[in-house]
């Protein structure tokens, strides 16, 4: 069968046992760190895919994605949910009202956001009831003043079911006994776990509760939606504001969490370039261990000279042996990059229970998410193998220059 004398002189040299064994030594070292670069950057990106991710559907499926606002609380707000949801880029619209205050047991006292939802319409905005772990929204019925707060809060305020506690409202009451704040309590009927910061924050209670302690009975303060694009959202709520009559404006998830997605894209692209410099690190081990070969082999290059081999034709011979490390490391590099994103989640769970300590309990996620993304494999290995081959072009080309009577003279 034919093969190119490039490509068969250059594969015949990657097996060949070589004098030198120093630089046999470059050369798996230049394998192992485009191995190494390639894994490491394939896994981080899968890490940080997996917390934008988890970021999607925990926090913004438990806070509004978008919403529309009245600069006044107004009563009308079943007709605009319907209007809202005629749009078909709104997949559910459902009314609230945002408190904000102390909640108090037994001397333990922490800040929440509590919000008022209709526990029929709250189903279609919002993925709290996939995640309580006791009750349901169903007890949050009006002028009954129960309360479903995240777990961890809960366990803050040392809090069981069917305990009290007291809401502390960040307004003063006039009173024959002077200037009080407003205090209000209620009976704790469930709670709710994402495994993100807002499990330590935030509460639910009936709307009408909610509108009877903000002093807006049969009033809300706007209505949320749920999008089915996160990044149109605040144009969709914009387009809808334009439809309504009356004093309105729209808000949306990137004024409340747009910073942490900003934070993580850039951390992405920062920790992609800084890892790329170790497979830079790898293909400049290659270009070494090219140029010591070629030093090595200047008689077998003078002799293919004399037998008619053209300059091209020496310089392919050592691209080919050079490409043949980058294409070893980089197929290495990315089936266990791979194996470990597909993996690592299971990894740091089971390295968890060995070390009987939360390792991810200080971040809004609370275990090390990890998404697997095509896209970003391709990329990797493509500036694996860019690198690689770019790196032969230097040696390549010195070997092709080297003089056949310069080379044999002392042969």
């Amino acid at each position: 069968m034919f093969r190119p004398v490039s490509l068969f002189v250059g594969l015949r040299y990657t097996r060949a046992k070589r004098r030198n064994h120093f630089i046999s030594f470059i050369s798996l070292t230049s394998i192992l760190g485009l191995t190494l670069g390639v894994t490491v950057l394939i896994v981080v990106l899968s890490v940080m895919n997996g917390f934008d991710r988890e970021l999607q559907r925990r926090i913004l499926g438990m806070v509004p994605q978008a919403s529309i606002v009245g600069y006044q609380p107004f009563d009308n707000w079943q007709g605009m949910v319907e209007m809202a949801e005629q749009d078909e880029q709104v997949l559910g619209a459902a009314p609230f009202i945002q408190l904000q205050g102390l909640l108090s047991n037994k001397g333990a006292v922490d800040s929440a956001f509590i919000s008022g939802i209709h526990p029929d319409y709250e189903t279609r905005v919002s993925i709290l009831p996939n995640h309580l772990k006791s009750g349901s929204l169903q007890e949050l019925q009006p002028g009954t003043f129960n309360v479903i707060l995240g777990s961890a809060l809960a366990r803050k305020l040392g809090l069981v079911i069917g305990d009290k506690v007291t809401m502390v409202l960040p307004e003063a009451a006039l009173t024959p006994a002077g200037v009080i704040p407003r205090f209000k309590r209620f009976t704790l009927v469930g709670t709710f776990e994402v495994g993100a910061e807002l499990d330590g924050m935030v509460g639910f209670i009936n709307l009408e509760d909610a509108a009877r302690l903000a002093r807006i009975k049969g009033k809300v303060e706007g209505v949320r939606l749920q999008v089915d694009n996160l990044f149109k959202a605040g144009q969709v709520a914009w387009d809808l504001v334009a439809k309504q009559e009356g004093q309105f404006y729209a808000s949306d998830w990137t004024r409340t969490h747009g910073t942490l997605f900003q934070a993580i894209k850039m951390e992405k692209t920062m920790m992609a370039l800084l890892l790329l410099l170790i497979v830079a690190v790898a293909a400049f081990n290659i270009v070494s261990s090219l140029v010591m070969v070629v030093t090595d082999k200047k008689s077998d290059i003078a002799i293919l000279r004399t037998l008619g081999a053209s300059p091209n034709t020496i310089m392919g011979i050592f691209m080919v042996q050079g490409s043949f490390i980058g294409v070893i490391g980089t197929l290495a590099g990315t089936a266990l990059g791979v194996f470990l994103a597909l993996n690592i989640s299971d990894f740091a769970l089971w390295l968890e229970q060995v070390l009987h300590k939360k390792l991810f309990a200080q971040y809004f996620v609370n275990y090390l998410p990890s998404e697997l993304r095509w896209e970003n494999v391709l990329f990797v290995s493509g500036m694996g193998f860019l690198m690689s081959f770019l790196a032969t072009l230097y040696p390549a080309r010195k070997a092709s220059k080297v003089q056949p009577a310069e080379a044999l003279r002392y042969e």
